[in-house]
């Protein structure tokens, strides 16, 4: 696995600026965290043009959302550590 540039932990709703921010300010070698409310991004089918996209599965099912493609995956609380350590930089948004 490539080493992650910069992680991006998204908890902003669609329809937050930040939201958008967030997504214009992705990198190839970046990774992707939807957290809380940021995992409704998926209901859209939003395209975040990423191979690393990662949704806590604890708020896809608090929000009664599933993770969809291969281009999403579930992770645990314990991933996302994971993930942060991995990244050279982490972003929360």
């Amino acid at each position: 696995m490539n080493v992650i540039h910069t992680l991006h932990i998204l908890n902003k709703t669609p329809e937050h600026p930040r939201f958008r921010e967030c997504l214009g300010m992705l990198g190839p070698d970046d990774a992707l965290a939807l957290t809380e409310n940021g995992v409704l991004g998926l209901a859209g089918g939003q395209p975040f043009g990423l191979e690393r996209v990662y949704a806590l599965r604890t708020d896809l099912s608090a929000r009664g959302l599933s993770a969809t493609g291969a281009t999403v995956q579930p992770i645990d609380y314990p991933d996302l550590v994971e993930l942060t350590l991995e990244a050279k930089r982490v972003i929360s948004w």
